[in-house]
């Protein structure tokens, strides 16, 4: 079994749309942590958590250190991750799932995720983890794609309750052992006889969200006490499901992702050094996260790069990869902003695709937008008025300190004004939030 491994925060893949062939089409994991911030590994510098398994994978690899998630919080990153669309253009305005959205919203059905995408393509597709898109029936992870299902369908702080499709099968789930029955599911998964069919599976851990428990057999083992128990557990279950995948009789490329989903929660030892902020802000504390992938024959390693990729790239780049031609896959689904970057990570080009994001506050409006080196940033949240905004130079201060607003008016207004055109044509472009019938 060859192995492709996107560390990711981040994503970075084998395209194989040139060889035509529906056989080479690879499995796709992809791995999501929650509330992980973007120090919280060895190898980005963390001093007192271990994490080998994803260290050896930063050292074989690629490196990313401007990776974006589509949102300061749980729900709309996980919409924007798996539409590859701003979650504004997903009738997102503030919030996540039980707190600030409306009640009983959900992920709209008309959005077209990258599971049913793929299950179109004829892969088997499967989540084990955090859903947080919608409890009401229609909004369930089996009615967006997935064919294998075993979720928790908010945080672990909001519901104690498992699920298989749309039934409850434990009640009430203990917090310290779900990122274990989760990577059993998910090996169990990855191991179903299914002759040539590929798999795409989806692993979005509640771990290190609070409350933050470990689990016993690993209490009191890092130097980083309980938060760090968790994060070396999920880095050893991580290595688990990746030495099952190499064990397996299959031919077939397998590209593995990891991110988180945003920034460390405020409260938690989790760190987001060098930048500043937290989960909920769009400073980039909030929304940068780690991203590393590796592949030895195909992608070159020992490699870091400062371009800027976001997680709703995610969706075109696995799409190049898998030979998938997102235009016969559009019915339905709100316009994509994602962009492919498999040109930066299989080492074709120096540069990513990606120049320019919009950032938004975790309670509503966007609060920032970054172009090129430079962010443009509001302070407050929705329920605050705006004040003049401030102007940053991520190259020299990476920690926002310094407002250089008064010395860059030009390049203030002309970001004010592209700024402008992005959310008017989100607005102009924008699929409601789904809500229960009747």
């Amino acid at each position: 079994m060859r192995l492709f491994l996107v560390v990711i925060i981040p994503v970075f893949l084998v395209s194989l749309a040139s060889q035509g062939k529906e056989e080479a089409r690879p499995n796709v994991i992809l791995i999501m942590t929650d509330d992980q911030g973007y120090a919280d590994l060895s190898s980005y510098g963390h001093d007192k958590i271990k994490t080998p398994r994803l260290d050896a994978l930063a050292k074989g690899g690629l490196r990313l250190t401007s990776f974006y998630t589509g949102a300061a919080v749980c729900t709309p990153s996980r919409m924007a991750l798996l539409t590859g669309a701003y979650p504004a253009r997903l009738g997102w305005t503030r919030g996540v799932d039980g707190y600030l959205m409306p009640k009983k919203s959900g992920l709209h059905p008309e959005a077209l995720t990258i599971a049913e995408i793929f299950h179109e393509e004829g892969y088997a597709t499967g989540i084990s983890g955090k859903w947080h898109l919608g409890r009401e029936p229609g909004f369930r992870p089996h009615r967006q794609g997935f064919d294998f299902t075993y979720y928790i369908p908010m945080s672990n702080n909001q519901i104690d309750s498992l699920w298989v499709g749309d039934g409850v099968v434990e009640k009430p789930f203990d917090n310290r052992l779900l990122t274990e029955q989760f990577t059993k599911k998910a090996i169990e998964f990855v191991g179903q006889e299914r002759g040539d069919q590929p798999y795409f599976l989806y692993l979005p851990y509640t771990a290190p969200h609070f409350p933050v428990e470990a689990h016993p057999e690993w209490k009191g083992k890092s130097a980083f006490g309980e938060y760090g128990d968790v994060i070396e557990e999920l880095d050893f279950r991580i290595g688990e499901l990746i030495d099952f995948v190499e064990k397996q009789d299959d031919d077939r490329e397998t590209l593995i992702l990891f991110l988180s989903d945003n920034g460390p929660q405020k409260g938690d030892p989790g760190r987001s050094v060098p930048y500043r902020g937290m989960k909920w802000e769009a400073l980039d504390g909030g929304q940068r996260v780690p991203c590393i992938i590796c592949s030895p024959n195909l992608i070159p390693g020992g490699r870091e790069s400062e371009e800027m990729v976001a997680s709703i790239d995610l969706l075109p780049t696995l799409a190049e990869a898998c030979g998938i031609d997102l235009s016969q896959h559009s019915s339905g689904s709100p316009r994509i902003d994602g962009l492919s970057a498999w040109p930066l990570f299989s080492g074709e080009s120096e540069e990513s695709a990606r120049d320019e994001i919009l950032l938004w506050h975790g309670k509503g409006s966007v609060r920032a937008f970054r172009q090129g080196r430079w962010k443009l940033f509001y302070e407050g949240d929705s329920n605050k008025p705006r004040k003049a905004p401030a102007l940053f130079d991520l190259a020299s201060d990476p920690g926002e300190t310094k407002d250089v607003s008064g010395e860059h008016p030009d390049r203030v207004a002309e970001m004010e004004r592209r700024w402008k055109e992005l959310e008017e044509d989100i607005k102009k472009n924008a699929i409601p939030l789904g809500l229960p019938r009747g």
